[in-house]
């Protein structure tokens, strides 16, 4: 196991990251409370990609390369699109509250997931919907009774997309069929106590998973062995990408906390870990 590895902080002072993706040398990343996705590079240089009022999230890009993100509160995808951030598709209709993670098939079609529930105001956890976003901008159901849906990923040959559920402690697969709809719904993982949040894929099929209660990500094949584990210390680890020269770092999206008083705690950090395996499929 990699239990003994320490991991590096990259960059600090963030309020809350999330969505981590590796494109074209640099880490692209969601600050929630500061409403921007951010590029960082390996040097730690970074800058402001595009604002986002409502709140970032998931990020992807489509077929053309545009930048897709996931607008959070009022529960929209937008798609970069001339220099600036267009309504894609409105996914409010089907979302009962925040939208969040997602992830963006090689076809075009994104997949995204939302809370289902409002934690903070006391509401009891319950089952909500995946939606899948096709090209054009039309929104489909392609699960329900998902129990917060959340890091998403697709493997190398775009058949299969596995899902985290988040309050049902469990990684859920998915056959990918025509048109990007998702069928044959089964668990990839049960994950006892671990609590997953964002997930990556590896090349030899294994699962990075950050779990922000236990402060720690875990790599976890299908069955459920427990092959490696990194503590993030005083931190909850949030999401997590593989990316670098040869998709060995493991970029982790660390904080104190998630809630709103982030954005005064400012304790969001990048931090970096370098694996055995490099990262493979989407995102």
């Amino acid at each position: 196991m990699t239990s003994s590895c320490t991991p590096t902080t990259l960059l600090d002072g963030l309020t809350f990251p999330e969505g981590p993706r590796w494109r074209d040398g640099r880490l692209y990343f969601s600050d929630f409370y500061d409403h921007r996705v951010v590029a960082v590079a390996l040097d730690g240089s970074s800058e402001t990609v595009v604002h986002v009022e409502a709140q970032p999230s998931g990020l992807g890009w489509d077929p053309q390369g545009r930048l897709c993100v996931v607008s959070m509160t009022d529960r929209r995808l937008l798609r970069q699109e001339g220099g600036e951030l267009v309504t894609w598709a409105d996914l409010s209709e089907n979302a009962p509250y925040h939208c969040n993670d997602m992830v963006v098939s090689a076809e075009g079609f994104a997949y995204v997931g939302n809370f289902g529930f409002n934690r903070r105001a006391g509401e009891e956890p319950c089952g909500t919907v995946l939606q899948r976003v096709t090209p054009d901008g039309s929104v489909h159901v392609d699960a329900e009774d998902v129990m917060f849906p959340n890091g998403t990923v697709i493997t190398p040959d775009g058949g299969t997309l596995i899902l985290a559920e988040t309050y049902a402690s469990r990684l859920t697969a998915f056959r990918v069929g025509d048109e990007g709809r998702l069928a044959d719904r089964r668990v990839w993982a049960e994950l006892g106590t671990g609590v997953p949040d964002g997930i990556c894929l590896d090349a030899q099929g294994g699962i990075w998973v950050a779990d922000p209660r236990n402060k720690e990500v875990f790599r976890v094949l299908e069955g459920g062995e427990v092959t490696d584990r990194i503590s993030t210390g005083t931190h909850g680890c949030f999401a997590c990408m593989l990316g670098g020269l040869e998709r060995r770092t493991l970029f982790l999206c660390t904080a104190l906390t998630s809630g709103e008083e982030s954005a005064e705690l400012r304790s969001g950090r990048i931090e970096t870990v370098e694996v055995d395996v490099p990262g493979a499929g989407l995102p």
